[in-house]
């Protein structure tokens, strides 16, 4: 039997989407206790609820700082400003979990979603079902993408202490050293 290339990619996409729609599995990450975002890393909140704000440059595979401290419970509000030339993510997850947003995120740029310098806003609203999925976007509430020059904002409560990254998970930029550390103090 010969075996097609985009055939096993199509098939594997879909058994990764079907494990995306079982609650808590694609927000705790593979093998990591949990019940969603919240469980496994925290959750989504308002820029009001934040005590403190923490401005962050995303440069071409670096960010300043490069580790960030937290308190469990706190709440902060990060101001993201992309100096580089190309686009990047400031994405708050596990190893585990970054590990598998990178290959979500080369599908996206794959099938032309995501370009290095951006977001392909003609892409919105396409019938991906031909290409072995149902919808494709990027919309996870730890994640923001940032554009060359642009300043975006993302609040997040930090509920429990875990090993926590910050990672841009676009093709390379995690290999390249775009990743942090997030620190819990007490």
């Amino acid at each position: 039997m010969r075996l097609n290339i985009r055939t096993l990619t199509a098939a594997s996409l879909v058994t990764g989407i079907a494990l995306l729609t079982v609650p808590g599995l694609a927000l705790a990450g593979a093998g990591e206790p949990g019940h969603g975002h919240a469980a496994a890393v925290g959750e989504p909140a308002k820029a009001s609820s934040a005590k403190r704000v923490v401005q962050v440059e995303l440069g071409d595979n670096y960010y300043k700082p490069e580790s960030i401290s937290v308190k469990a419970g706190e709440t902060v509000r990060f101001v993201l400003k992309n100096k580089g030339d190309f686009l990047h993510e400031f994405n708050i997850g596990t190893a585990t979990m970054h590990a598998a947003h990178q290959k979500e995120m080369a599908m996206m740029v794959e099938h032309g979603m995501l370009t290095p310098t951006g977001i392909n806003t003609s892409m919105n609203g396409m019938d991906h079902s031909k290409m072995g999925m149902a919808e494709m976007k990027h919309d996870d509430p730890n994640s923001v993408l940032v554009g060359p020059g642009e300043t975006k904002e993302l609040t997040w409560k930090f509920t429990k202490e875990t090993a926590l990254e910050f990672a841009c998970n676009m093709p390379g930029h995690y290999e390249s050293g775009m990743v942090g550390k997030v620190a819990f103090t007490r």
